[in-house]
């Protein structure tokens, strides 16, 4: 089982932050983190000329570094130690690589506002340059995880999302469903229709799905949740039931790889982490 012990959250000085404070105050407690530590970068190449005459005189270190401060002492609540760090560096994405391997940071949060106004510190690089696990939140996240959708190809690489899964459950009332989406493959489409494929595919799936959870040896309850769709639209159809499913947490798996769905940085993992989702999003490395 994963063991989170430092946390990392990124701010920027936009609205998502007070929500990244309260539900990393609602991570940490939940999985019992030791550290966190809220990192804000500064990017002074992008004050205007109009305004570095103003600003000449004005320390934004500290001026930024209190205000962040004051925001965390009124919205971090958890037992974890936690530490504002501010720094100025042209790239947010290399300092928080820089970060993550100087603090052994087990966890990065991200603010999820793909269609929101703010300087913008995520970008899908970071899916690839950190060193570990990446939960994307929303504005609108809810600070609880009553229901866990977890995303598998049945590969191994996909079996990470359970380390994840079971310790947030450990001890807690969590439902966890366990998505997967198949397609017909489309090479067979000229001598067979996929509607006469299609029931045989899924009792495939469903057949493959229960000899893969009796190999997991879970200890918590889960729920399959299998649906149909195509190979290049499996983040599409996990988004638009989502969207209809009371649904606290997403659980990935950075890469995988299976016939019927891949899920594979670049590909599901990626999209679905570019995607304006109304659910935190979990991407385990």
């Amino acid at each position: 089982m994963k063991n989170i012990k430092n946390i990392m959250v990124a701010l920027d000085l936009s609205a998502i932050d007070e929500k990244l404070i309260t539900y990393a105050s609602f991570i940490a407690e939940r999985l019992q983190a030791e550290n966190v530590y809220f990192v804000h970068n500064i990017k002074k190449y992008e004050i205007s000329e109009l305004f570095e005459e103003h600003l000449k005189d004005v320390n934004l270190d500290e001026v930024i570094g209190d205000e962040l401060n004051e925001k965390v002492k009124t919205h971090f609540k958890a037992s974890s130690n936690w530490e504002v760090l501010i720094s100025e560096d042209p790239y947010s994405e290399s300092l928080l690589k820089y970060i993550v391997e100087k603090y052994a940071i087990n966890l990065a949060i991200v603010g999820n506002k793909k269609h929101e106004k703010g300087t913008g510190v995520v970008s899908g690089k970071l899916l690839r340059l950190l060193r570990c696990d990446i939960l994307a939140v929303p504005a609108v996240a809810n600070d609880k995880i009553d229901v866990i959708w977890a995303g598998t190809d049945f590969s191994q690489d996909s079996r990470k999302v359970f380390t994840v899964t079971k310790m947030l459950q450990e001890g807690n009332n969590t439902q966890l469903k366990v998505v997967h989406v198949y397609s017909v493959p489309v090479q067979f489409s000229p001598y067979v229709s996929p509607e006469s494929m299609g029931p045989k595919v899924e009792k495939h799936v469903e057949e493959k799905f229960e000899k893969y959870l009796k190999k997991l040896n879970y200890s918590e309850s889960i729920e399959p949740l299998i649906f149909m769709g195509r190979e290049s639209g499996a983040a599409q159809k996990i988004m638009a039931n989502l969207r209809k499913s009371d649904v606290d947490l997403l659980v990935v798996a950075d890469k995988g790889g299976n016939t019927f769905s891949p899920f594979a940085v670049g590909t599901v993992t990626e999209e679905l982490f570019n995607a304006n989702l109304a659910v935190p999003l979990w991407v385990v490395k």
